[in-house]
């Protein structure tokens, strides 16, 4: 626990929010149609199978999405019948997450996007059934406000799942033909994740270690990992496979 009060996340640089956005603002279109493909794929039935173990026994969930991307969880989720509220920083993001939704027939009353910072969540205190998050705090220039937050808009007894990796200690893999997920993306746009995620304290942590002592410190109950998470869901090497060892924290709310 220690190590939580020498992490000086208020250094991080001031524009790193700024470039984080304009990466993925570049990415949305052929990120909207690796999800697109993803969701068609048994992928998506294998998360749909993981994710159910883990929710609340109740028919319909209000879930929020934190960094939603293209509405991914959004259309997995709200065809199993949930209340589903994305956000994402990227406004371009955001657009094709409600396309997405769209292309599905969900109802765009029970399931929609929205433009919202993840550290700094614009819902009042204990709106969500469920926190979900996908591939975000690894992103994250402040994460411990965004636990934080995360606990805020919980209801007591909520839930907290977070699907992550250290993808940034395995940024220098971009390139390498293993990481199938990221072939079609242009070398220069590889550079540019590698130098931003590379700016970000979070990347030098030791994880999910570090996330249960924050977890347990901000007053989550229950809290634990699951390190072999990735192995069930990235079965085959295909266009969505990447190598980094993706793992799941699950913690509730007092």
């Amino acid at each position: 626990m220690g190590e939580l009060h020498f992490i000086a996340f208020e250094d991080e640089a001031d524009n790193i929010k700024e470039k984080v956005e304009s990466y993925w603002t570049k990415r949305a279109e052929s990120f909207f149609e690796l999800r697109h493909d993803e969701i068609e794929s048994e992928m998506s039935t294998r998360w749909v199978g993981e994710i159910k173990k883990l929710l609340p026994n109740k028919s319909r969930l209000n879930i929020l999405d934190v960094g939603c991307g293209t509405g991914y969880f959004e259309v997995l989720l709200g065809r199993e019948g949930h209340n589903v509220t994305g956000i994402d920083l990227t406004p371009e993001m955001i657009k094709r997450a409600n396309e997405m939704i769209g292309i599905y027939k969900l109802d765009s009353q029970k399931v929609k996007c929205q433009v919202g910072d993840a550290e700094n969540l614009d819902f009042p205190e204990e709106t969500f059934d469920v926190v979900i998050t996908r591939n975000l705090t690894w992103t994250l220039p402040h994460p411990i406000e965004a636990y934080q937050e995360w606990y805020r808009v919980l209801k007591k007894g909520g839930l907290l799942i977070n699907f992550d990796a250290e993808y940034a200690k395995g940024a220098h893999n971009l390139k390498s033909p293993e990481n199938i997920a990221h072939s079609k993306i242009d070398d220069a746009l590889k550079d540019e994740c590698h130098d931003i995620y590379h700016m970000l304290t979070i990347s030098s942590l030791n994880r999910p270690y570090w996330d249960k002592c924050v977890l347990c410190r901000i007053g989550y109950k229950n809290v634990i990992s699951d390190l072999s998470f990735g192995e069930r869901i990235f079965v085959e090497k295909d266009e969505f496979y990447i190598p980094d060892r993706m793992f799941c924290v699950l913690a509730y709310r007092q």
